[in-house]
C-alpha cells in the first residue's frame, strides 16, 4: 500500500512539474518574440542582415544561365567636384578640377520584373543611363570616388533601377577605373 501511494505523489508531482514547465514556457515565448524584434530593429538601424532559420531568404546571384551582360559602349569620363586649392596661409586661391574614367556593365536578370519590357531592347536607353550616371558620380569628389567607391557603385545601381522602375537590373560592374 505505501509503495500504491508514493506511486501517486510521484505520478501528482510530475503533472505539477509538466503544467508549471507549460506555463513558464508559454509566459517565455512572448518574452523571446519581443527581444527577436528588438535585436532585428537594431540589425535594420545598423543595415545588418539577419538569417532567421525556417524563413527562406531571396538568392543575391542570379544563376548564369538566367543572367544577360549588358556592356555600356566605351570608356565614361566624368567630372569629379572640384577640389579646392588653399595656399599656406590658409586662403582659398582657386579649385582644382579632377576627373573619373571606367567602363560600366550591368547584369540583367531574364526572368525579372520588367526584362521583356526594357531588357531586350535595353541598349535604346544607354543614353539615358550614362546620364543617370553621370549625375550620380559627378556629386562626388575624388576622395570620395577612392575611399568608398562601394557606396556609389550602390547609389548608381538605385538611380538606374529608378529610371526603370523594375528589378530586372540587379549588379553593377565598373571596371578600368582612372583618376585624374
Amino acid at each position: 500500500m505505501k509503495k500504491n501511494l508514493l506511486s501517486i505523489i510521484i505520478l501528482a508531482l510530475l503533472i505539477v512539474n509538466i503544467v508549471l514547465t507549460t506555463i513558464m514556457m508559454i509566459s517565455m515565448m512572448g518574452t523571446n518574440k519581443k527581444t527577436a524584434d528588438l535585436v532585428s530593429d537594431i540589425a535594420a538601424v545598423l543595415k545588418l542582415e539577419l538569417g532567421v532559420s525556417g524563413e527562406e531568404e531571396e538568392p543575391t546571384e542570379i544563376p548564369m544561365s538566367q543572367q544577360q551582360i549588358w556592356n555600356l559602349e566605351g570608356n565614361m569620363t566624368i567630372p569629379l567636384q572640384s577640389e579646392q586649392v588653399v595656399d599656406a596661409e590658409g586662403k582659398v586661391t582657386g579649385s582644382k578640377d579632377h576627373y573619373i574614367q571606367f567602363t560600366v556593365s550591368f547584369a540583367l536578370d531574364t526572368k525579372g520584373e520588367g526584362y521583356k519590357k526594357y531588357g531586350e531592347n535595353i541598349a535604346n536607353y544607354e543614353s539615358v543611363v550614362k546620364d543617370a550616371i553621370n549625375q550620380v558620380v559627378s556629386r562626388h569628389t575624388i576622395e570620395e570616388c577612392r575611399n568608398d567607391f562601394e557606396a556609389i557603385r550602390e547609389e548608381i545601381l538605385v538611380a538606374v533601377k529608378a529610371l526603370f522602375d523594375k528589378e530586372f537590373i540587379y549588379k553593377v560592374a565598373i571596371n578600368e577605373i582612372k583618376f585624374q
